[in-house]
């Protein structure tokens, strides 16, 4: 009989998840979507509720993935090479919780709030996972009252989002952020977030890449000149964002047909999204009729003329391009705009895409201040998950084996009923401050531990016997090379110090620096 339920129940499971698809296809409001997702896990619930054993379905939620050791190391390279840039410009670290009261983030991120994960009533605060981890800081700044700083994070976001792990695009995933919050001159702070971007992807060695700029007076100003009314700058703002994606056709169906914009107006616009430069554009706009009657364009163009300068002074103009189809859809953007894109060699399309964003954020802080205190903000966002995919893939294609731990040495016999001398050896090592280790095995045989060090990546090897015990003595071996020499016990340490010293190129350590 229980058997005939539990089939009957997965019938219904089946149904109402057609029921749920079929609605997703016709773009039914969210709110009937909704209700028929909470039947489907309400049915769902049936089954795995009841008391006696069943199948567990063993896979990780979409848009979510398990990390392996050799992918965590390389997790850890990467983001050390990042925070390396960071703290070389002065940042500092902080940290906030992964959830917000959901009146925190909503209203902040234009279109793409439908994409904020809500949780369910806690004590009687609303919550929701964050978004991004810059709101969270505009948050951090006003409840502190802190009006200058220059900061980095690194934490795990959530967006409810169509997933599309090959590509890096993930529900969580980490975001590296560098932003400078103060009150200072003009561009000095937005072009050192562009230079930021451009010393890591330069460490990164992930080929050519292009840094796109823009600036949202310019934009305004674009839409201004254009004809775009103004209570709609922030929605077409929106379509622009999406034509790296999508061609010009498709961006300006969407303007006219779902946002009701003037087609004269659209094509107005086309004009202008298909332009990019360099310091030449900036002055050609700056002579441009149309543009000459918006204050906005005007003071977006000369405050890009000086960035373009310092960008100069900086050594990023080579890989710096003006490009006016740079929109960067966020509603919280006020003045520069930028994103880093992955060029690729043309062989696939592998790695290609956005790896980096941001801008100027002038009033989001004061969005949370009482008294609307306002605390000028720039700072960028590296796409980590996306890096970390073109790392991987890289890796790949070479057959590069990532290694995973960062044992220096490996204590091994050669004959048995040694197994505590082997405990002294590694226990006067720990205390010297090397990284060891031996087997757990009380007599292993030794080409076991020889083969295990050459999997493992471990460099040096210490063997010891009966004969070289009496004489107090070691055998300290490459394991690359397989090259021998006896070493005194009580200069081993010493020894393996020199060594590593020596061979540092060969054996690089991992950052063991505690990033998630």
């Amino acid at each position: 009989m229980g058997d005939t339920v539990k089939t009957s129940v997965q019938d219904q499971i089946k149904e109402q998840g057609d029921v749920v698809r079929q609605l997703k296809v016709a773009k039914a409001p969210k709110e009937k979507i909704d209700e028929e997702v909470a039947k489907l896990l309400a049915l769902k619930a049936k089954i795995t509720s009841d008391d006696g054993p069943h199948k567990f379905t063993l896979k990780t939620p979409k848009g979510t993935r398990d990390y392996q050791p050799q992918q965590m190391a390389l997790r850890q390279q990467v983001l050390s090479k990042i925070v390396d840039v960071f703290k070389r410009h002065g940042a500092e670290t902080i940290d906030t919780p992964i959830f917000e009261l959901k009146e925190v983030l909503t209203g902040k991120y234009g279109e793409d709030s439908k994409l904020i994960y809500d949780l369910a009533d806690q004590g009687g605060e609303l919550l929701s996972l964050r978004y991004d981890l810059t709101v969270p800081f505009a948050r951090y700044l006003a409840m502190n009252k802190i009006t200058n700083i220059k900061r980095y994070h690194i934490a795990k976001v959530y967006r409810r989002d169509n997933p599309a792990m090959t590509r890096g695009r993930f529900r969580e995933f980490l975001q590296c952020d560098f932003d400078i919050a103060g009150q200072y001159d003009a561009m000095l702070p937005d072009v050192e977030c562009v230079r930021i971007v451009s010393e890591i992807l330069n460490d990164m060695q992930l080929g050519s890449y292009k840094i796109k700029v823009n600036h949202r007076q310019i934009l305004d100003g674009m839409f201004e000149a254009c004809g775009v009314p103004s209570d709609k700058f922030r929605t077409i703002c929106s379509s622009v964002d999406k034509l790296d994606k999508s061609p010009w056709d498709e961006v300006r169906t969407e303007m006219i047909n779902e946002k009701q914009l003037d087609p004269a107006a659209a094509d107005r616009i086309g004009e202008y999204v298909r332009l990019s430069g360099g310091l030449e554009l900036v002055e050609q706009l700056l002579a441009d009729p149309k543009l000459k009657s918006s204050k906005a364009a005007q003071s977006g163009l000369e405050s890009m003329k000086l960035f373009m300068k310092y960008a100069k002074l900086y050594n990023v103009d080579s890989v710096t391009s003006f490009d006016l189809s740079l929109a960067r859809g966020l509603d919280y953007y006020t003045g520069v705009i930028y994103e880093a894109v992955l060029l690729g060699d043309g062989s696939s399309d592998v790695g290609v895409g956005s790896v980096a964003g941001g801008g100027r954020y002038d009033n989001l802080v004061g969005m949370f201040d009482p008294k609307n205190r306002a605390v000028p903000c720039v700072g960028v966002s590296l796409g980590v998950e996306r890096l970390f995919s073109v790392m991987e893939a890289k890796n790949t294609a070479t057959g590069f084996k990532q290694r995973t731990t960062e044992v220096e040495a490996y204590v091994a016999v050669a004959q048995k009923n040694l197994v505590e001398e082997r405990m002294k050896i590694c226990c006067d090592l720990w205390e010297a401050g090397l990284k060891v280790e031996h087997s757990y095995k009380n007599n292993p045989k030794l080409l076991a531990q020889l083969q295990y060090c050459e999997e493992s990546g471990i460099p040096l090897t210490i063997i010891i016997g009966e004969s070289e015990l009496a004489r107090g003595v070691v055998k300290l071996r490459e394991v690359a090379t397989r090259k021998e020499m006896e070493v005194p016990r009580e200069k081993l340490a010493e020894e393996i110090r020199s060594w590593l010293a020596n061979n540092k190129a060969s054996y690089p350590i991992l950052p063991a620096n505690g990033l998630p």
